[in-house]
């Protein structure tokens, strides 16, 4: 069965997690679980992290949005990763991430 472009971001998402040893697992929600929670959760030396994967156009829908909120909210790490970003999870959660508009052109 062929893969799904979501799946492979979260692939994608998973090998750099595991290359960081971070702690970190997909939430089941059906049932006792919170709506909108991020597809995968975790922590990273003492940092909780949640991270909503997404491919091609695809957005956080609202009730993702706000659960991404609450979670920065509370000083933890709320990522939105799709294909144009997946390179920055290991140097955001690492602290090494410069943002495009920080960097100085030489």
């Amino acid at each position: 069965m062929a893969m799904t472009p979501e799946a492979k971001v979260k692939k994608q998402v998973v090998e750099q997690l595991k290359a960081l040893n971070a702690y970190y697992f997909f939430p089941a929600t059906g049932g006792y679980g919170k709506s909108g929670v991020p597809d995968i959760v975790g922590c990273y030396e003492g940092n909780f992290f949640g991270i909503e994967c997404k491919a091609g156009k695809n957005t956080p829908t609202a009730l993702q949005e706000m659960q991404l909120k609450e979670i920065t909210n509370s000083k933890g790490i709320a990522l939105v990763i799709n294909e144009k970003n997946i390179e920055s999870v290991a140097q955001i959660l690492t602290g090494r991430y410069i943002h495009p508009d920080q960097m100085e052109m030489f």
